[in-house]
């Protein structure tokens, strides 16, 4: 991690700036949105506030450059945990296993899947439209996914089913970010594959 204090003084532009947004992460993830200022980031970073200035211009572009780099993260996590064909094997193992690269993502990024899933007070309008585009890619992708094992199905509707599970494995993900402890990935993924089971899908 970076430092964040004075002797942070000999950094690269590319290590301050990336400090920076760590730090006004951490402050979103600690009280929200509304308690970033560009005071309030220059203070925790050990620094003046001309340096945020010099590298987002104002604390729109301080606050929207972390929503793009947490927005971002999050894309590439749900990416390498997404489904494909579902047919090319046990499609209920290779849904759980989808699931669990997703909890771990989850249990091991928690200030970006808070952002995602737990958006904080004051949030930028930005973040609200990169989530509803995300969502909607999210679900389309899920769905084409579930289409194929769902023809002989009493109950084909594969938009649906992706909502569903979809809205199951965010759950699943809240419950990780609100009480690790007691909701582990273990756990859920044993809940899951009990689901699965009684829908027989």
């Amino acid at each position: 991690m970076l430092p964040s204090g004075p002797t942070s003084s000999r950094l690269t532009a590319s290590e301050r700036r990336e400090q920076l947004l760590e730090v006004t992460t951490r402050i979103v993830a600690e009280q929200g949105f509304q308690a970033v200022s560009i005071e309030s980031v220059a203070r925790r970073a050990g620094i003046s506030r001309p340096i945020v200035y010099e590298h987002f211009g104002d604390l729109q572009g301080l606050l929207e450059a972390v929503v793009e780099r947490e927005m971002s993260r999050a894309f590439s996590q749900v990416s390498e945990t997404a489904l494909t064909d579902l047919t090319e094997g046990d499609h209920r193992e290779l849904m759980l296993e989808s699931l669990r690269a997703f909890l771990h993502a989850v249990r091991d990024h928690p200030s970006t899947w808070r952002l995602v899933l737990m958006p904080a007070e004051g949030a930028p309008e930005l973040l609200r439209k990169r989530l509803a585009r995300g969502r909607a890619s999210v679900l389309a992708q899920l769905a084409q996914a579930v289409r194929p094992i769902m023809r002989a199905s009493e109950s084909p509707d594969a938009e649906l089913t992706a909502r569903v599970l979809s809205a199951i494995s965010d759950e699943y993900a809240r419950l990780i970010l609100t009480d690790p402890d007691r909701f582990t990935p273990e756990r859920l993924l044993d809940h899951a594959r009990w689901l699965l089971d009684q829908w027989a899908l």
